[in-house]
């Protein structure tokens, strides 16, 4: 795992899944791939272990993951499917509401967005 800067603004359980999470959709962690112990992570950022349990079992809850007795917890087979699906969803319903009407507050045109990202940057023409 990478360094990880906690807030205060939600447990650090479910900010230590949002990251699991984070490194599934983003591919570091692939289907077949185990977890790092609940001992090393715990060790590593100086949480309690029980914090650890709660995110993991959060993921095994959700079958992203699987527990092998004796081995681990393992990323499943449908895990990044699922995600993907769950996050295209979860932004559609909360994020992109707020950014359509950021877009609409400000004004800007197709073109104006598209060169943006393309690093055509219209944004400081009249």
């Amino acid at each position: 795992m990478t360094a990880i800067q906690w807030s205060d603004g939600a447990p650090i359980y479910r900010q230590l899944k949002e990251r699991v999470v984070a490194m599934m959709l983003d591919g570091v962690l692939k289907p077949g791939d185990a977890l790092p112990s609940v001992r090393q992570v715990a060790a590593e950022y100086q949480l309690n272990p029980i914090t650890v349990s709660r995110a993991y079992q959060e993921l095994a809850d959700e079958a992203l993951v699987e527990k092998r007795r004796g081995l681990g917890m393992y990323v499943t087979e449908e895990a990044a499917r699922k995600l993907l699906i769950n996050e295209r969803e979860r932004f559609l319903r909360e994020e992109w509401p707020l950014v359509l009407e950021r877009i609409q507050r400000l004004g800007l045109s197709n073109e104006e967005l598209l060169g943006a990202r393309t690093g055509n940057d219209k944004a400081d023409a009249p």
